[in-house]
């Protein structure tokens, strides 16, 4: 199970890797479109947008229905929320350490001198 998972979250980090892809998802967030539609903005082939549309799709961020001669592409945000659980780890343990950090560097720094009091002057 654990290398299902791990092996599910290289296929998502992969295809969230190419910006094309990424810009894909994000057009697919508002709502299902056609392999054409996710091309158009790319100036890209349908051939070349079918391929990043598969990355997509063998990550399980996107699901292809043919309706008729069009493929429909919908977004499926689960492997997303995988991949944000894997990275909040991450996050903690870094958040942990630089606490640490601050801590330990607080603790050493020297500590400003007071001010002598001024004496008054006479005359």
């Amino acid at each position: 199970m654990v290398e299902q998972h791990a092996s599910q979250l290289d296929h998502t980090f992969h295809a969230l890797s190419d910006p094309t892809r990424r810009a894909m998802l994000r057009n697919l967030s508002v709502h299902e479109r056609s392999v054409g539609e996710l091309a158009a903005p790319f100036q890209m082939s349908l051939a070349a947008a079918s391929k990043h549309i598969k990355v997509l799709e063998r990550a399980g961020l996107v699901h292809r229905e043919v309706k008729g001669r069009t493929h429909v592409c919908r977004l499926n945000a689960r492997p997303l929320s995988d991949a944000q659980d894997w990275i909040r780890y991450y996050e903690r343990f870094w958040s942990e350490r630089l606490d640490m950090l601050e801590s330990l560097l607080r603790a050493e720094a020297p500590t400003p001198p007071s001010p002598s009091p001024k004496k008054g002057r006479t005359r």
